[in-house]
């Protein structure tokens, strides 16, 4: 048997013309043990209908659960019947989209456009990219992608294609398509060791302040690879192949406008071990609401507001100066300003609201450091103190001359950290799951008080591992590892 199938519907799809491919009808599929008991199979689903509970629908269903490799996924099926669903996968899609179809195109209608997509090629030629990013979010064979202009041009809907409606010029254009996806392979090439599951780690070799250094991230595809994990180092552009892996290790910044969060919520919905886990980010980068669940929880914080544009001067009022004033998503000391008076209140705040409708403005607490506390299903696994950069009053500097600048670090053993910053960093972390988070908090004379809680801590090779050295990369494996056997007990 060959090592991937194309499956339709009634026999009359595949025309006299078509090329040879390994062809199977549906229905043959669904009953014949022999597809059954084949593994390793890849899977190209060209039936007529997709809809929920259709032989379609049942043929992606199936080989799922035989652990074929099929295009598409039932994930993808649901995905795209509901536009509430894919509209949020193609906000920043939508972006490039007004940017390519706002020029000036010869024969382009006034108010829509529309195109097909085959394993993500396309024409015209400027849309190709666009048609490579719809595929590696949805792995359908063939699509068609609406578009139309309501102010600005945007995806309208987004339609399955079935293969007996496509016309002459379509059916060659599908089909060198479809003969360059079969010669890509569905992963890359394994050494002949077996693994026991493998792991995705997502990071950008191109970040400027990333959560983990290169040496760190070795070090986890080394400790990894000794605990029977197979470890990739991937980027943005491997969405598409996500589904490959058992559990995505995100060591990229986090945010919900971005496509981190996306790889989250797409690796949460096809069931992996996912850490940052997508309601994890959702809690921990928005600061409003972090603030409103640790206030609620009676965890001590410094006074903090939220405001809008109506009440800005209550920070004065409740706060007084100085006053931090943060966006609700920034990280690593980014979008985080100090106000010293109503005028630099009121610039700072003009300059925020037009990326928020609500800012957070808090007390100023200065210490010399700021602890942080690396907690890993709700124990702790390390403590540094992060000092403040030189002349600054924050521990990254992003207005230095020439680049940002970072204070020092001092690295503790767990039981050498005073047992009320563990305590008060094991409550704020546990109010948001079981994950890796990194809480930050100060010591002050009238307590400790946390400063925020981070889904996606630094984890770098020569600070955080300080004491812990590759025990540190070790304990993250091997909890990951953990999450994995239980995955599959269930």
């Amino acid at each position: 048997m060959s090592d991937h199938v194309l499956l339709i519907e009634q026999p009359g799809d595949w025309k006299p013309h078509f090329p040879e491919y390994p062809v199977v009808v549906a229905e043959d599929y669904l009953t014949n043990p022999r597809y059954s008991s084949h593994t390793r199979l890849r899977v190209i689903n060209l039936c007529r209908s997709h809809r929920y509970l259709s032989e379609g629908y049942y043929c992606s269903l199936l080989a799922e659960a035989r652990q074929h490799k099929v295009v598409p996924t039932v994930r993808t099926l649901q995905d795209l019947s509901r536009k509430s669903i894919y509209s949020l996968d193609t906000e920043d899609i939508d972006r490039k989209v007004a940017r390519v179809l706002g020029r000036k195109r010869v024969g382009l209608q006034p108010t829509a456009f529309e195109m097909t997509v085959f394993f993500g090629q396309c024409a015209p030629k400027e849309m190709h990219e666009i048609g490579q990013q719809l595929f590696s979010i949805f792995r359908a064979p063939l699509f068609k992608v609406e578009f139309k202009l309501v102010g600005q041009w945007r995806i309208d809907a987004i339609k399955p294609l079935a293969l007996n409606s496509l016309t002459p010029e379509q059916e060659t254009a599908f089909f060198e398509a479809l003969d360059n996806y079969l010669k890509r392979p569905w992963r890359k090439p394994r050494g002949p060791r077996n693994f026991k599951y493998d792991l995705a780690i997502l990071q950008n070799p191109d970040e400027d302040l990333p959560p983990s250094n290169r040496a760190a991230l070795n070090q986890f595809v080394r400790q990894g690879k000794a605990l029977g994990l197979e470890v990739d180092l991937i980027d943005r552009k491997d969405f598409g192949r996500l589904a490959e892996y058992d559990a995505l290790f995100i060591r990229e910044t986090t945010r919900i406008d971005h496509y981190t969060y996306r790889f989250a919520r797409k690796a949460d919905g096809e069931g992996m071990v996912v850490i940052d886990d997508p309601d994890s980010i959702l809690k921990c980068t928005n600061k409003v609401y972090l603030a409103e669940l640790l206030a609620g929880q009676k965890v001590p914080t410094p006074r903090t507001l939220i405001l809008r544009k109506e009440n800005i001067l209550a920070a004065e009022e409740v706060i007084g100066y100085p006053v931090v004033l943060k966006i609700p998503d920034g990280s690593f000391s980014r979008g985080v300003f100090k106000a010293e008076d109503r005028a630099e209140l009121e610039e700072i705040s003009k300059r925020l609201f037009k990326e928020s409708d609500l800012i957070l403005a808090q007390e100023f607490v200065y210490t010399e450091f700021d602890w942080r506390v690396g907690i890993l299903n709700k124990q702790p696994l390390y403590v540094c103190q992060y000092l403040m950069s030189k002349k600054h009053w924050q521990i990254v500097n992003h207005q230095a001359k020439g680049s940002l600048r970072q204070g020092g670090f001092r690295t503790l053993p767990v039981d050498q950290a005073p047992p009320v910053v563990l305590k008060t960093a094991l409550k704020a972390a546990n109010l948001i799951g079981d994950g890796l988070y990194g809480v930050d908090l100060k010591q002050t004379d009238r307590g400790v008080m946390v400063i925020e809680v981070n889904d996606n801590p630094s984890l770098d090779a020569g600070v955080e591992d300080e004491v812990l050295k590759e025990g540190l990369y070790q304990a993250i494996m091997k909890d990951l590892v953990r999450r994995l056997d239980l995955m599959r007990r269930r």
